[in-house]
């Protein structure tokens, strides 16, 4: 017996998308009938600035949850990261499947470690938090601002390698052309720079990597930064190179590789929809982090990081809030009692702010001030 038909809000990228049907299969499992409605946000129509520039937290979330309260979706599905921590009254978080891998990787076309990019290397993210924890761990290096989705982000990044191989591939396959005649009259045999025709080589190349090709590129990274649940979520960790970077340095963002579907406080199939999909331990330490974050109200305008995970009757949480420069910072890790999770986080961010975490988070909201009054 069906259950009825469940209207879910969801971005239209392709990964908020992946994430949105593991939610609907999940729904039909339990015998929902489950619709997709796609929804264009704030954060998707200004393609051309940094997420922290775009206003408040919650760029890409306010018109899915805004759809859920006017009814005219059942529930909304979020990248828990990118969500406000205050939201209305009549919404609540229905849902919290079990979490992704929360930490972050770094991407560079032939896998070079962290600790072994050359000083200067160029490394691209969109993110504060990430920004000032490669500056604080490595000061000589360059962090420049890089937009899009997973997808458009890699190619980026995979573009200017692969068009010079093109370019050189190109070129020897003209001088073989050209030179082959000459050699064969000789006696000789042209020798060539490549063990595989450019049409070969072609043939292999992944479609990420083909469209990396069309790519016009005006920054030429060497390494970025992504999350690796975005990247697993999208198909494409085993597609390219990379090093898994230790969340007790590199501190994901509060309920980063998390998924949060929202719905209306008074739906009438909300313990269905979270008995459907709610996943306790990623609850709890989702909410840790989550409850740090709001009473440390630095929101997407302060680089920190938050990072949970249970660990018997605790849940041990390490917090990390830096200045965008990265050379300032507060730290702590604690182990919180699980019968008491939220309000140990919450005295937990109180003793972070109280030693210097709440002056960094100021510091920062001012710079973000200037920033927005220089334009």
């Amino acid at each position: 017996m069906k259950r009825g038909t469940l209207r879910l809000a969801t971005r239209g990228s392709d990964l908020a998308l992946r994430q949105t049907a593991s939610v609907r299969d999940t729904l039909a499992d339990r015998r929902f009938d489950v619709e997709l409605v796609e929804v264009e946000t704030r954060g998707d129509q200004i393609r051309d600035e940094l997420l922290h520039r775009l206003g408040k937290t919650g760029a890409f979330v306010r018109a899915l949850d805004e759809r859920v309260l006017d009814e005219e979706v059942d529930a909304a599905v979020h990248s828990m990261k990118d969500m406000p921590t205050e939201h209305p009254r009549d919404l609540v978080v229905a849902g919290v499947p079990e979490r992704a891998p929360a930490n972050d990787v770094l991407l560079t076309p032939d896998g070079t470690a962290f600790e072994n990019l050359p000083a200067g290397s160029v490394v691209g993210t969109s993110s504060l938090r990430r920004k000032a924890q490669i500056l604080s761990a490595r000061p000589d290096l360059e962090v420049e601002p890089l937009r899009g989705n997973v997808d458009t982000r890699v190619e980026k990044l995979l573009a200017p390698t692969l068009q010079r191989e093109h370019e050189a591939r190109v070129d020897d396959d003209s001088d073989k052309k050209a030179n082959s005649a000459e050699a064969s009259a000789s006696g000789e045999e042209y020798e060539t720079d490549f063990d595989r025709t450019i049409e070969e080589w072609f043939d292999d190349l992944s479609e990420i990597e083909r469209r990396s090709l069309e790519r016009d590129v005006e920054t030429e990274y060497d390494a970025i930064v992504l999350a690796e649940a975005g990247l697993k979520r999208s198909g494409l960790l085993h597609r390219v190179e990379y090093d898994r970077l230790p969340p007790t340095e590199f501190v994901p963002a509060p309920g980063q590789g998390a998924i949060a579907v929202t719905a209306r406080r008074d739906h009438e199939n909300l313990d269905r929809i979270q008995d459907a999909l709610d996943d306790p331990r990623t609850r709890v330490t989702t909410t840790v982090e989550r409850t740090v974050l709001a009473e440390l109200g630095g929101g997407c305008i302060a680089p920190i990081g938050v990072h949970a995970k249970l660990q018997g009757e605790h849940v041990h949480v390490t917090a990390r809030v830096l200045s965008t420069d990265g050379e300032e910072e507060v730290s702590a890790s604690r182990n919180l009692p699980v019968h008491n999770h939220a309000n140990a986080a919450a005295e937990f961010a109180e003793s972070l702010a109280s030693q210097g975490a709440a002056d960094l988070i100021s510091e920062a909201r001012d710079d973000a001030r200037d920033e927005e009054d220089e334009k």
